[in-house]
Parts: structure tokens; C-alpha cells; sequence
């Protein structure tokens, strides 16, 4: 009976809870070789190229509320828009210095988010939706009558930007701002794939999969909501800031509520939840854009969303989603 009593019960140890892997694999290496190939090989595409990497990065921080934290936005742009008129405004009053203005941008644009999120976390999704939209209108609006500031429909010109290091010039070639934005999504990239795979990713995995059982282990689904939010409203400044000192001119359509329903498309058709799924979406719909433009100007639409209503409807999780399940499925035959 000693010998008995003396042996743990294995059955009361509870598993250790293990973080996602957070190792790079080949697959992932291959696909940032894709975009610094496009350099030497697609030279009179960096334009369109450096466009592709911002829109990008500013579906990045989309994904992470509407994938990860479960918060449905209409008015995201709102955010994008903030960023784009904050380095904007810098550079014309004679503060063009890029890297300073991208953080200003980015800055800005958190503590908009911020106060947004106390409003946006609250409800449910048909508050949700009302809330950013509303929020996008009115700034959109705001900035339409302070022309005296933004330049009104007319956009805000006179943006000139200084060397990027004090050395490299934001040309019209767009090599430099191709790479820039290349890095600037990079990094941001590698920042948000360490935060989900980290224990407050798992606290965001939890919150996707089980909201009303978080506060039974102690864990705040506000706060959760409201740090995801505000840091996804600082990336879209961020990309907002990188637009502007890129293109050097600001568009009051920044803001508009077009640019944030493209963007939810783009974000669908590569797969939410997932932070490649942006990537994809947002390539692949710019650049059927820019060819069926080219083909079919008129019914470039139609061709574009055909096949994201297929997709849609007989697919899980996007492009990458469906990418995915088609794998498993090929290694299962394999065994």
C-alpha cells in the first residue's frame, strides 16, 4: 500500500500548453525570395510592385482584429488615413525625413485606435460594423471640409521627401521605394507572426475559438481586443505613412470607404486568419487588376469577382487556405 501510495497520479498532471512552432520553414523562405527576385528579373514593375507590398502590410493589420481578434471593421481605411496625412502634413512643413514620419504616422494612428477601440469593443458585430464605419465617414468628411490643412478633394501636394539614411532617393524609378517598402513589410511581418506565436497569439486563439470561455480562466477579452486593435490601427498608419512618402502626394480617397471594402475582399480571397493569407490576397487581386484593366477596362470587375465567389463557395480560408487543405490531402495519398 505504501509502494501504491508513493506513485504520482499521472492522470491529475495536466499537460503543458505548447506555443505554435515559431521556425522558419523553406516554403516561407521561398515566398520573401519571390518579391526580391522581381528586382533584377520585373524592373518596369516596381512601381505597381512597391503599391502591391503596402497594400500588403496594411492588410496585415486588417487580419489581425478581423482574423485574430474576432472585430469586424468597415472603416479601416480610417487608419491607413491617419498614417498617410500625418507623414504628409510633416513633409510639407518641411520635416521630411522618412523614417521619423513613418513612426509619427504609425504613432498617430494607434492613439486614433485607441480611442476607437473603447467604442468598438463593446458591442457585437452589427455595432462593430456601425462604429468603424461611422468612424471612417467622419474623418473622411473632416478632412474634406479642412482643406485649408489636407487640401480637400483636391488631395495635399507639395510632398517632398528627404533621402532615405540621407542617402537614397525616393525617385520615380521606385527601385528605392520598392525596397523600402520591402523592408518595412518585413519587418512588421516578422514582429506580428512572433506575436501570434506567442502566449498572447495563444491568448488570441482562444479568444477566436472560445470568446465566452476566456473570462472563465481569468483572461479579459476587452483588453485582449483593445491591444490588437490599437496595435493593427498603428500598422495601418504605418502603411498609410509609407504610401505618402513613396507616391509624395496624399488622396483624400486614403480614407474612403471603398478602399476599406477592397481591402476586406483582397483579405477573403487570400484567407483570414492567416498572416500569409493577406499577403496572397492582396497580390493576387492587384495583379489581376492591373491585367484585366489592361484587357477589359470596362468589365475588369466581373473577371475579378467570378472566380472570388467560386472561390468563396467551394473553398476554406482563401488561397491559402484552400492551398493547405489541397496539401494535407496530397500527403495523406502520399502515406
Amino acid at each position: 500500500m505504501t509502494a501504491e501510495r508513493a506513485k504520482p497520479n499521472l492522470r491529475l498532471v495536466a499537460p503543458p500548453v505548447m506555443l505554435p512552432r515559431d521556425r522558419w520553414r523553406a516554403g516561407e523562405v521561398a515566398f520573401w525570395l519571390v518579391p526580391l527576385a522581381a528586382i533584377p528579373l520585373l524592373p518596369g514593375y516596381l512601381v505597381l510592385g512597391s503599391q502591391i507590398l503596402i497594400t500588403a502590410l496594411f492588410a496585415l493589420s486588417l487580419d489581425l482584429i478581423l482574423g485574430h481578434a474576432r472585430i469586424v471593421s468597415l472603416g479601416h481605411a480610417a487608419f491607413f488615413g491617419v498614417g498617410a496625412y500625418t507623414a504628409g502634413l510633416l513633409a510639407v512643413h518641411g520635416w521630411g525625413e522618412p523614417l521619423t514620419g513613418l513612426f509619427a504616422g504609425g504613432a498617430l494612428a494607434a492613439v486614433v485606435g485607441l480611442l476607437v477601440s473603447w467604442l468598438v469593443v463593446r458591442g457585437q458585430v452589427l455595432v462593430q460594423l456601425m462604429v468603424t464605419l461611422g468612424i471612417g465617414l467622419v474623418l473622411y468628411e473632416v478632412a474634406s471640409e479642412a482643406a485649408f490643412v489636407t487640401g480637400g478633394v483636391d488631395g495635399l501636394d507639395g510632398v517632398t521627401m528627404g533621402k532615405l539614411f540621407g542617402v537614397f532617393e525616393l525617385g520615380i524609378d521606385g527601385s528605392t521605394a520598392y525596397l523600402y517598402s520591402l523592408v518595412v513589410l518585413f519587418l512588421i511581418f516578422v514582429l506580428l507572426r512572433r506575436l501570434v506565436n506567442s502566449p498572447f497569439g495563444l491568448g488570441l486563439r482562444g479568444l477566436r475559438e472560445g470568446p465566452r470561455r476566456m473570462p472563465a480562466i481569468g483572461v479579459s477579452v476587452r483588453h485582449l481586443q483593445v491591444v490588437t486593435f490599437t496595435l493593427a490601427a498603428g500598422v495601418a498608419g504605418v502603411a498609410g505613412a509609407l504610401l505618402t512618402q513613396t507616391t509624395q502626394f496624399v488622396g483624400l480617397d486614403v480614407l474612403g470607404l471603398q478602399r476599406s471594402a477592397e481591402l476586406l475582399i483582397m483579405l477573403v480571397l487570400g484567407g483570414v486568419g492567416r498572416l500569409y493569407g493577406a499577403l496572397v490576397g492582396v497580390a493576387v487581386f492587384m495583379v489581376a487588376q492591373d491585367v484585366f484593366s489592361r484587357y477589359s477596362p470596362a468589365y475588369w470587375q466581373l473577371w475579378i469577382g467570378l472566380p472570388l465567389v467560386v472561390l468563396v463557395l467551394f473553398t476554406r480560408g482563401g488561397i491559402v487556405g484552400g492551398l493547405a487543405s489541397l496539401g494535407a490531402h496530397l500527403r495523406r495519398r502520399a502515406a
